[in-house]
């Protein structure tokens, strides 16, 4: 093949690649897109013009929806039990991570499995003991219910993820701190967490999304109105003969408003993360 049908080729193959790339865009906006047009229409609205242009655009919607749904309750529940599940698993998988990958003793490997096994078994199999658990214990109808599950079904991803990196730093690293008098806190702190930045924000919207979107957990554990999370919440929306669906566009659109403001935030390091060891510094 000559030079310029290389060229050619490649260019065709760049091409097709942003042409997926954009597809994919425009599969994820769309949608997205359609939910932030439709919160500010009336249920009559969205069933005549699905796709056009509110034609009196306003925030009723949004107001309905924070003042009478008992969304700033459900949303602050959202909250509580997010941010407590990922500081469980952001410590404890950092710390079992941190053991695993830069110290070497027997049953090393088998344990990184085990908690590798984590990821393979999916943890709502163990409802119904789980349900005995939570009962027996006396955290049904709590935030600790939730919490505790949410963060036992995420410490597997975390400790894979955060092995794979601390494996990944030079031993002299460790030597050159302890030279310098470093205890092994110090040592975790300051020398291997900013390297492992990458790692944690993986960590962070991996198990972020999937806790903050649940509705299965919620919907078995909690009962009281008050202690419902945003997902759960979002069902009074639904009636017995009938939807508003102008009120729950408004409260997806605030419901995904907090997940999407964290990954822009985060996408740098994201991305670092998700691309580090594929090309050599």
């Amino acid at each position: 093949m000559s030079v310029d049908a290389r060229r050619i080729a490649g260019r065709g193959a760049a091409a097709l690649a942003q042409g997926l790339l954009l597809a994919n865009t425009l599969l994820v906006l769309l949608p997205m897109g359609f939910m932030v047009l439709s919160s500010f229409k009336t249920t009559r609205e969205i069933f005549q013009r699905p796709f056009g242009w509110p034609a009196s655009p306003s925030l009723r919607n949004y107001a309905a929806v924070w003042e009478t749904a008992h969304f700033g309750v459900y949303f602050v529940n959202s909250v509580i039990v997010t941010v407590a599940a990922m500081l469980v698993i952001l410590v404890a998988g950092t710390l079992a991570a941190y053991a695993l990958g830069r110290y070497r003793f027997r049953g090393n490997d088998l344990l990184y499995l085990f908690f590798l096994s984590g990821i393979m078994v999916p943890i709502r199999l163990a409802i119904i003991p789980l349900f005995i658990l939570m009962r027996d214990l006396r955290l049904l109808d709590t935030y600790w219910s939730l919490i505790l599950v949410y963060a036992a079904s995420g410490l597997s991803s975390a400790i894979f993820i955060l092995t794979g990196f601390f494996r990944a730093l030079p031993q002299d690293l460790d030597s050159a701190a302890r030279i310098d008098g470093a205890g092994e806190l110090n040592i975790l702190m300051r020398v291997m967490l900013p390297l492992v930045r990458p790692a944690l924000a993986i960590v962070a919207v991996y198990n972020v999304i999937p806790i903050w979107n649940d509705f299965f957990f919620p919907l078995v554990f909690i009962h009281q109105d008050r202690l419902k999370t945003l997902p759960l919440g979002m069902t009074v929306f639904f009636g017995e003969f009938a939807a508003n669906w102008g009120l729950l566009f408004a409260g997806l659109t605030l419901a995904a408003a907090p997940v999407i403001g964290l990954y822009i935030l985060m996408s740098r390091q994201f991305i670092k993360g998700l691309t580090a060891g594929a090309v050599k510094g």
